[in-house]
């Protein structure tokens, strides 16, 4: 059974019930009953209605935010890596320190240049990219040192391969949407139900009322925006940008 499918009968059957117990509360009321000292609820389950949604839409705000900024850890990790990868190299001899190096090199030009648009398009990385960065790997791994100069800065070389590719996995990860359709689902129909509640309580066409009116759709309106535009860091206008792989590449 889908979930979409669950939702529905379990949102169909809570409003069931309410409705039946109101209703079936309504035929038991005598005749002598005067709605006049009933407390009003409309107050209260409009005030009700907009705190569930403030707290469900500040979660969502606080985890797209949060994704973002792993991702644009995860990008800085990646590059620092690399640049790591590049330096340590100089401890080798000229002919293999140079295949590395341009290698490395090779790698972060595509990853700017070509597998970030695909991933901002798409969300998801390229087989290209993956076989730069294995042919970095055999450089490293295929070295053999020959002196404990060189032994010394193999294994940090090796770390710093490996952090590379946790850190292209955790892009991969984080290229996709955050967020998943049954919360969007959610955000809307709590964002329409929220402005919708307005009309409950009687609003009039006096300047201050519709001004505050206008004034709160619109604040739902932005922070729905703010939420779709974090929920996918790489390719929308406040995205995590390429920044780290151009300040220690220069040359990219």
């Amino acid at each position: 059974m889908s979930q979409w499918l669950v939702l529905t009968i379990a949102m169909a059957a809570v409003c069931g019930v309410v409705l039946t117990i109101t209703v079936l509360k309504e035929r038991r009321i005598g005749a002598d009953d005067d709605p006049s000292e009933t407390p009003d609820v409309i107050e209260y389950l409009t005030m009700m209605v907009g705190v569930v949604y403030a707290i469900v839409l500040g979660l969502a705000i606080a985890g797209v935010w949060e994704a973002r900024s792993n991702a644009e850890d995860t990008v800085r990790a990646e590059a620092q890596a690399l640049h790591e990868v590049s330096e340590r190299a100089g401890a080798w001899p000229a002919p293999v320190r140079d295949t590395v190096r341009t290698d490395v090199d090779s790698y972060v030009g595509y990853v700017v240049h070509k597998e970030w648009p695909v991933m901002a398009e798409r969300g998801e990385l390229t087989e290209r990219g993956g076989a730069l960065l294995a042919k970095v790997r055999a450089d490293v791994l295929g070295y053999h040192p020959r002196d404990d100069y060189e032994r010394e800065s193999y294994q940090p070389l090796v770390d710093q391969v490996a952090a590379v590719d946790n850190a292209r996995m955790a892009r991969s990860d984080a290229a996709d949407s955050t967020l998943p359709g049954v919360v969007w689902f959610g955000l809307i129909v709590g964002g329409v139900i929220s402005i919708g509640v307005m009309f409950t309580l009687q609003i009039r066409r006096s300047g201050r009322e519709l001004l505050m009116a206008g004034v709160f759709s619109a604040l739902i309106a932005f922070l729905l925006f703010l939420v779709w535009d974090f929920d996918a860091p790489f390719s929308r206008g406040l995205a995590a940008a390429v920044d780290p792989f151009l300040k220690l590449f220069p040359q990219t």
